[in-house]
Formats: C-alpha cells, sequence, structure tokens
C-alpha cells in the first residue's frame, strides 16, 4: 500500500460555525510535493470544499502563508518530506489575522499598516506629474537591497507576539519596508515617515524578539530592520539636543 501522511486542517465557515474545528485527511506521501502540493490534492480529490490563498508557488506572491505545526510558513516551500508519515501535519490560518473561511485571513488592517508608512520614493523636488530618473551606485543600492526583498506574506506578523497582543502595532514587515525607503539615496521622505513610526505603535513597540526575522522565508531580517531604525532616530534626537538649533 501507498504510504500516505495525514493532515490535519483548521475548517471554519463564520456562516454557520462559531469557532473554527479540524478535520483530517489522508494524503500520499509524495516525496517530490511541498505541503502547497499536499493541500491542492485534498482540494482537487477529496474536499472540493476546502478554501486557502496560493497564486505563483514560486515563493513569490507570498499568499500561501500559513501556521504549520504551530509555525508560520510558506507551505509552497516547505518539502512534504520535512514531517514524517506517522505523525499528522496540523494546518492553521495565520495566527493574530480574522479568518474569512478556512485558511484564508483577512489582510485589510496588514495593508493599511504598510500604505501608513508610505512605501514609495517621495522627493518635495518633482512634480507628481513629471517622470524623472535619479542614478544609484551599486553601494547605495546594498544599503537597502536585503529590506526590499520582503514578499509581503505576513508570516513575520504570525511570528511576532507583540502583533498578538497590540493590534495597533505597525509590526514587522511594515517598519523594515520604511527602513527600505529610508536607506534610499533617492528618497527624501524619512521624516514623514519618523511622524508616523516614532510611537509607540511604531518602532518602539517592538522588544526585540526576533522570532519576525526566524520565519522571514526570504532572509529580509526585519528585526534588525527595526533596530537599525530605532538607532537613527536616536541619534537624530541626540543632534537635536547636542547641536545648535537648526544645525544638520
Amino acid at each position: 500500500m501507498a504510504e500516505t501522511i495525514k493532515l490535519t486542517v483548521a475548517r471554519y465557515r463564520p456562516e454557520e460555525q462559531s469557532e473554527p474545528t479540524f478535520q483530517s485527511y489522508d494524503v500520499p506521501y509524495n516525496k517530490d510535493w511541498v505541503l502547497l502540493d499536499a493541500l491542492n490534492h485534498v482540494k482537487n480529490e477529496i474536499d472540493g470544499s476546502l478554501t486557502f490563498r496560493w497564486s505563483c508557488r514560486m515563493g513569490v506572491c507570498g499568499s500561501c502563508g500559513m501556521m504549520v505545526n504551530g509555525v508560520p510558513k510558506l507551505t509552497c516551500a516547505v518539502p512534504l518530506t520535512d514531517y514524517r508519515p506517522s505523525e499528522p501535519v496540523r494546518i492553521e490560518p495565520l495566527q493574530f489575522f480574522p479568518v474569512i473561511r478556512d485558511l484564508v485571513v483577512d489582510i485589510t488592517s496588514f495593508l493599511g499598516k504598510l500604505s501608513s508608512v508610505k512605501p514609495w520614493i517621495i522627493r518635495d523636488d518633482v512634480e507628481a506629474t513629471e517622470v524623472a530618473e535619479y542614478r544609484q551606485s551599486p553601494a547605495e543600492l546594498d544599503d537597502y537591497k536585503q529590506f526590499s526583498m520582503c514578499i509581503n506574506c505576513m508570516l513575520c506578523y504570525s511570528a511576532c507576539p507583540v502583533v498578538g497582543l497590540e493590534s495597533e502595532f505597525a509590526g514587522p514587515a511594515a517598519i523594515a519596508l520604511a527602513q527600505r525607503y529610508n536607506l534610499d539615496s533617492r528618497d527624501a521622505g524619512a521624516e514623514e515617515r519618523q511622524d508616523v513610526l516614532n510611537e509607540h505603535e511604531g518602532m518602539w513597540g517592538c522588544t526585540f524578539v526576533g522570532e519576525c526575522t526566524k520565519v522571514c522565508p526570504k532572509n529580509v531580517d526585519p528585526a534588525g530592520a527595526i533596530q537599525l531604525y530605532k538607532m537613527a532616530t536616536a541619534q537624530d534626537w541626540m543632534k537635536s539636543m547636542l547641536l545648535p538649533w537648526g544645525a544638520k
């Protein structure tokens, strides 16, 4: 008999249920599959009512993030062979987000936090309708390149205990994205972003647990970005206190 592995999947239909339940499915233990393949097997061959998000299957779109045995993961990037067939694999929606149905979460608050940090190039010397180019050296690109690799998968939000305790906290991805633009030599919007993030709900809400960096599938290191942001802000404050009025 072909070897199988059991998936224990969270199911939730808000129009019918007051809280989530779990349903188990036996799927082939295919050594060429990732977890997303196993979920698609359930969807296509066993239970078409199972609902979850996915798109690229290449670790680029970030849409297939879920809790796997209590750890936030991109299911398209996790080999099925990472788990033993003798033990069930528990799959749940990302924690700290409202659940719409089964494994699909509502990302409205996350998108609002991202937009609040103004994740675009800001320059005072260019009209909104004007198209312009600005040169940038490889060294200048290296300053922020790591923080630009974020795919908005939200794994860091599900790993962050502060997000779980304080719903207004901007969160790792948004703060790392702000730092990405602050470090961009073409940008002049650092002060505008600081107005948003120099609050308890912003960078100072981070307690540097570091779980966001551990689960990041793209090695963005949001925890490191937040600490750099804090250090730069503290340095600016010290300069404003110690240097003559208006000095840079």
